[in-house]
């Protein structure tokens, strides 16, 4: 898990001690219990107590009643904790939840609680060129670019950024998320009309490790760092809506969702298998209000937040992907040119000293000069490493240390560049 410095999150909700107090069904909580032991096979209060995130007090009352209505039996004790299984009554009440739904994870939030913390959450960023120049301190960024992109920053709306392939639209906006320094609290799963839709998602929340001495917060929330979701070309109409699987009765959340507290990159905006206009209409009203609108299986449709920075990153022309009305709504458009020669020059002294590779004197003016020839008439961020790659590749080959010296240079430029 990743280590951050903790500060307590702007939402930090205390563990609810009374069913009441979840906020949710009460038969959704029994669900969950029923569910949890019939696949278990026996359970007490403190495993249950763990794996739904509830309280003792909680999983109590939900035990008391069905024991009241004879759906479970007590084995048992340890010490002050009862060991129970199902009745037989009780396990053909769990199988039948169970064909309706599989989740028997931690409890979910209700809508309302997620609405609240997305809100109380919502990016506050302060930076000016010295933090941005740290913040980026990987790339070669020039004072004017980083002064183009500090408001755009600041905003936390959406940035439109765009120009030329391979001058580094993908990798600033990967860094982007430098900025935040604090953790927010993203929930399990959220209730919506008795229905789970599942939330956290560890491939793309960042979860930070932390002790109860050092925050204490409902378990129904994990603390992660802010989410930064990038999608490019595979991204779908079908990702941006609520998807139900059939055989588990589960819902998963859209990206946008996902991202929400953070940062969405659509990369490569406009190589989309969804068109761009079919896009941009789908998000004219998120990006313009703050909230989205999704639609359960059976025709409910409710609002989530739209709380996220929306990053388009793009190569084409923007008047060619979007009407006015629409790039008016974009208020920060940010243009990312190809590199100048000193640039350049920095960018293949970094690849070089970080690749550690031996290095001809004065070299990097003839690989500049050899690009311009070969390339045309713009210098690309991207030219030195990849270039250097082949380097490495052409050693290889021939069972050798890579180096850098002109021969081998103008080699590997003719790999690269096509030839006209």
């Amino acid at each position: 898990m990743a280590t951050l410095a903790i500060t307590r999150p702007a939402y930090c909700p205390p563990q609810p001690e009374s069913l009441e107090a979840l906020r949710i069904p009460n038969s959704l909580v029994t669900d969950l219990v029923l569910r949890r032991v019939y696949l278990a096979g026996e359970s007490n209060f403190q495993s249950l107590s763990d794996a739904l995130k509830l309280s003792t007090a909680a999983v109590e009352s939900v035990f008391r009643e069905l024991r009241k209505q004879q759906l479970v039996e007590v084995k048992g004790m340890v010490g002050n904790d009862y060991n129970f299984t199902l009745t037989s009554a009780g396990r053909a009440m769990a199988a039948d939840r169970y064909r309706i739904c599989h989740y028997a994870g931690a409890a979910p939030v209700s809508l309302a609680d997620y609405h609240a913390a997305a809100k109380a959450q919502a990016a506050k960023v302060r930076v000016d060129r010295r933090t941005l120049r740290h913040a980026f301190s990987d790339m070669v960024l020039t004072d004017d670019f980083l002064d183009q992109l500090g408001p755009a920053l600041v905003s936390q709306t959406s940035i439109f950024l765009y120009g030329p392939t391979g001058n580094g639209k993908t990798s600033l906006a990967e860094r982007m998320l430098r900025v935040y320094q604090d953790a927010v609290l993203i929930p399990y799963a959220v209730e919506v009309d008795g229905q789970i839709i599942q939330l956290f998602d560890p491939v793309v929340h960042d979860q930070i490790e932390v002790s109860a001495d050092e925050l204490e917060f409902d378990p129904r929330w994990v603390l992660c760092r802010r989410p930064c979701i990038i999608a490019g070309g595979e991204l779908t109409a079908g990702m941006l809506e609520l998807r139900l699987d059939e055989a588990t009765g589960i819902y998963a959340a859209p990206v946008q969702m996902k991202a929400n507290n953070g940062i969405f990159v659509i990369d490569d905006f406009g190589r989309q298998l969804m068109s761009p206009r079919e896009l941009l209409n789908r998000w004219m009203v998120p990006l313009d209000r703050r909230v989205d609108y999704l639609a359960l299986r059976y025709g409910v449709k409710f609002k989530i937040p739209f709380e996220l920075m929306v990053v388009f990153s793009t190569n084409l022309d923007p008047r060619e992907l979007a009407d006015e009305a629409f790039l008016r709504r974009l208020h920060n458009k940010v243009y990312i040119s190809p590199v100048d020669a000193p640039g350049f020059d920095e960018i293949f002294r970094r690849v070089v000293a970080a690749r550690n590779l031996p290095c001809e004197p004065d070299v990097a003016e003839f690989l500049r000069l050899l690009c311009l020839r070969e390339g045309g008439l713009e210098l690309r961020a991207c030219y030195p490493a990849d270039i250097c790659t082949i380097l490495v590749n052409i050693g290889r080959y021939e069972s050798r240390p890579a180096r850098v010296t002109r021969p081998d240079l103008e080699r590997a430029v003719s790999l690269y560049f096509a030839q006209g």
